[in-house]
């Protein structure tokens, strides 16, 4: 008895080490999958992994961007069932996890926020030039990311091709509709729409010594938006190059942010 303790002790750990999830918290996702009518077989998850497997599968690679031969082998399946998992599980979970993903329309107008934007890379699309940052030097798609004073995540934008700018980005998503950015902290890529800023170096001079010493007040503040959006790339899938079809590329950070949303819950 006290040895199959100590294994489901140390099954538990394991999965959380590489999902992020506890068991639990893993079959509650489970549920909610299941009650979307999903079955296995067809487009479903496939039958050789059963509904839990697949989901810690689809968590797996969302977590570490593992190759999925490495996955295949792990789990004694090949790689095309396990590609069937990711591909049958990712969009179900965006779809269910979108009720614990806070909208534009919910943040609240009179808290002081900050700013910024981050870019997910992908494999370069020679048909897909939109997908190229400048400010990168690679290919992906551009995420505007919000926290408050404490770092804690508040949203997180729909993703927009690559070569967007921060400020452009952030106007897309329709975050700004309606509301007053007197109080929003960002950094110079969104000078002009309001916030607190730092101050750019005019062209005729250096900057002063009081704009210096503003700047350096305005980056004590920022490095909590810098580290919320590292945490958020614990997540591999959006640290690394996107390997999957670039269709299924939107699904996936959708998939994602849900999932960071829902262990804050």
């Amino acid at each position: 008895m006290e040895f199959r303790h100590s294994l489901a002790r140390k099954t538990a750990r394991r999965v959380y080490h590489t999902t992020g999830f506890s068991k639990d918290e893993i079959t509650e996702l489970c549920a909610l999958v299941h009650a979307t009518g999903m079955s296995s077989g067809g487009d479903g998850y496939p039958p050789i992994l059963s509904l839990f497997k697949s989901v810690v599968v689809a968590l797996t690679y969302l977590r570490r961007n593992h190759v999925q031969q490495e996955l295949a082998e792990y789990y004694g399946v090949s790689q095309p069932t396990i590609s069937r998992a990711i591909t049958a599980i990712t969009p179900e979970l965006a779809r269910v996890l979108r009720s614990f993903t806070p909208t534009a329309q919910e943040l609240p107008s009179e808290e002081q926020l900050i700013v910024d934007g981050t870019l997910v890379s992908c494999w370069s699309w020679d048909n897909h030039p939109e997908l190229y940052s400048g400010k990168h030097h690679t290919t992906g798609l551009n995420l505007q990311v919000v926290c408050d004073l404490v770092g804690r995540l508040r949203w997180i934008s729909d993703p927009v091709e690559g070569c967007r700018h921060d400020c452009a980005a952030l106007r897309t998503s329709g975050v700004l509709d309606g509301v007053d950015t007197g109080n929003w902290i960002g950094d110079k890529g969104y000078i002009g729409l309001g916030m607190i800023t730092p101050i750019r170096k005019p062209p005729h001079r250096e900057l002063l010594d009081w704009e210096k010493e503003f700047n350096s007040a305005i980056n004590k503040i920022r490095w909590k938006i810098e580290q919320t959006i590292a945490n958020l790339k614990t997540w591999r899938i959006l640290h690394t190059d996107y390997r999957r079809p670039l269709a299924t590329f939107a699904d996936t950070i959708s998939a994602v942010i849900g999932l960071q949303f829902y262990r804050t819950a």
